[in-house]
């Protein structure tokens, strides 16, 4: 789970180079482009936000897996003994 939200956020802040990039060229100024350089600013911080948090939602899952994993280890071993 943990590694799907990682892709996840690489994906999402990607994205959001991207339309920070398209806010700081003259394609996103050009007649007949999508939008202003307002809103590709406000997307592509959007999206910054969102993979940051999503990111976070990766390394909390990771840690509580891993979390989950040591403490079965600890059972296994209690009951061996």
């Amino acid at each position: 789970m943990g590694r799907n939200l990682y892709i996840l956020a690489g994906t999402l802040f990607v994205l959001a180079l991207v339309c920070c990039g398209l806010a700081y060229t003259n394609i996103a100024q050009q007649p007949g482009s999508p939008g202003d350089i307002s809103l590709w600013r406000t997307t592509g911080l959007g999206l910054l936000v969102l993979s940051l948090l999503v990111a976070l939602a990766g390394i909390m899952s990771s840690l509580f897996e891993q979390a989950e994993r040591r403490a079965e280890e600890d059972r296994r071993r209690r009951r061996q003994q």
